[in-house]
């Protein structure tokens, strides 16, 4: 055990009067958001409900994009030529009936100017299965347009696979818009989701983007799996009215540029946003944070890594959600090296400023949280369980309805300087709490709405 002194502890803590010392030892309480136990896994999460559906092509037949009959070339030149000849040649293969469309080894330079804000690129119809054959390079032209698309989607049930898409951020030509100056051009994306229904984007490298590696708008069935995404200057992925959205197995890295610069982006105000998963992937480097859910409802952010990086720098921190929204945080690792403006927190919940009520619980089930801790206010209804915080604290402040079972706050020897007499911080929560650790200590967080708890440790200047 270490030194005791590392375990000193605050909190101001309340608790719901009605609770029995039942439902104290359970963990349970009579708050609305309960789930029902058919609805709830063997640990106690919400049973994920929700099948993403991938394309399923209605024949195997294959064509290779012949270079030489198309003339296109693939050394990196001519952008006005590559995209008039190879987008003809894969209009070619689509009204042939060809399902799968091969696009040889090379370097395409792509590019068309389409309006005063917009530039082009090569467009995938609808039914086919794109895919790279190792070394092939798929790049937009230097261009001063505030939106791009190197791919976009024309229809449903398309497959990208296996190839590189690379923007021009380090040549883009920032070109103030006519309109009110400004010159983020945060539109530039590697692959458009746009109306679309039954995509697969899958071992895919995506960088230097201008804007986003691929922006989900008004989409549903859409997987990303095992790509590559980084270097990007405003996300790695938005998801702006998404239905069906499977994020799994990929590293999403290097954000940076200008806002928000989040690893994952759920932001469709007006839209959408429903039944995610965002599962074992390796989030680093990001520097908005890597996960923020402002809008969506049933996301699942489940086994994934989450580290700062040295030399990073986060704004506002591993994952963020906002009121309102539902979400299921579970067996992630996130490790901060540095604070960011709301601190040293791995997760973080805004409130809206207003009504507490939250229409769903937040669940928060065996997280590691490496020297950083979580935080929750002006809220509602959130089941805490089984997480580690090593070298942080927990904090609640005007939450009601939690439940906080089997939590650790401890030591951690690459932070020895935290102060932790504020291991555990609640102000003005209700409901229950049972078998939480600090440090080797079983804490009694006796909850009272009107009695603040306070150690000695605090009132003596520690």
């Amino acid at each position: 055990m270490k030194n005791s002194t590392y375990y000193l502890l605050i909190f101001t803590i309340t608790v719901i009067t009605s609770c029995s010392n039942e439902d104290l030892d359970s963990g349970r309480n009579d708050s609305e958001y309960e789930a029902d136990a058919e609805d709830l896994d063997a640990n106690g999460l919400p049973k994920l409900l929700f099948d993403v559906q991938l394309p399923v092509m209605s024949n195997s037949l294959e064509y290779i994009i012949d270079l030489d009959r198309w003339d296109i070339p693939n050394n990196g030149t001519n952008a006005i030529k590559t995209t008039a000849n190879l987008q003809a040649a894969i209009d070619w293969a689509h009204q042939e009936g060809y399902n799968r469309v091969v696009l040889p080894k090379g370097d395409y330079l792509v590019g068309e100017d389409i309006n005063d804000i917009y530039y082009g690129g090569i467009e995938i119809h609808e039914d086919t299965e794109f895919v790279f054959s190792q070394g092939a390079v798929l790049e937009i032209d230097t261009n001063d347009k505030w939106n791009y698309c190197v791919i976009s989607l024309d229809g449903d049930n398309i497959i990208i696979r296996d190839g590189t898409i690379k923007g021009d951020r380090d040549t883009h030509i920032f070109t103030p818009r006519d309109s009110d100056g400004k010159k983020a051009h945060d539109e530039g994306h590697g692959i458009c989701v746009w109306d679309n229904n039954n995509v697969l984007i899958e071992n895919m490298k995506i960088h230097n983007l201008t804007g986003d590696g691929s922006l989900v708008l008004e989409s549903s069935d859409v997987t990303f799996v095992n790509n590559d995404i980084y270097n990007n200057r405003r996300q790695g992925i938005s998801i702006v009215g998404g239905v069906r959205i499977e994020i799994k197995d990929n590293e999403i890295h290097h954000i940076s540029g200008t806002s928000p610069q989040f690893g994952i982006d759920i932001e469709g105000p007006g839209r959408v946003d429903e039944d995610i998963l965002i599962q074992s992937n390796y989030f680093h480097h990001n520097t908005g944070g890597d996960i923020v859910n402002a809008t969506g409802e049933n996301v699942y952010i489940l086994d994934n890594i989450m580290e700062q990086g040295e030399g990073s720098s986060y704004v506002d921190g591993p994952i963020v959600s906002w009121h309102k929204t539902h979400n299921i945080i579970a067996r992630n690792t996130i490790t901060m090296v540095t604070g960011s403006v709301n601190g040293r927190l791995g997760y973080i919940q805004y409130s809206s400023g207003g009504d507490k009520g939250h229409n769903r619980a937040t669940y928060i089930h065996e997280n590691i949280c490496n020297s950083c801790g979580m935080y929750m206010y002006k809220s509602s209804d959130a089941d805490v369980r089984r997480n580690k915080f090593l070298g942080y604290f927990m904090a609640f402040t005007e939450v009601e309805n939690v439940i906080l079972i089997d939590n650790l706050v401890t030591f951690s020897d690459e932070h020895p300087n935290l102060r932790f007499c504020w291991s555990y911080r609640f102000n003005d929560v209700t409901g229950s709490a049972s078998g939480n650790y600090l440090g080797d200590t079983l804490e009694e967080i006796p909850l009272s709405k009107t009695t603040p708890h306070t150690l000695q440790c605090v009132l003596d200047g520690w």
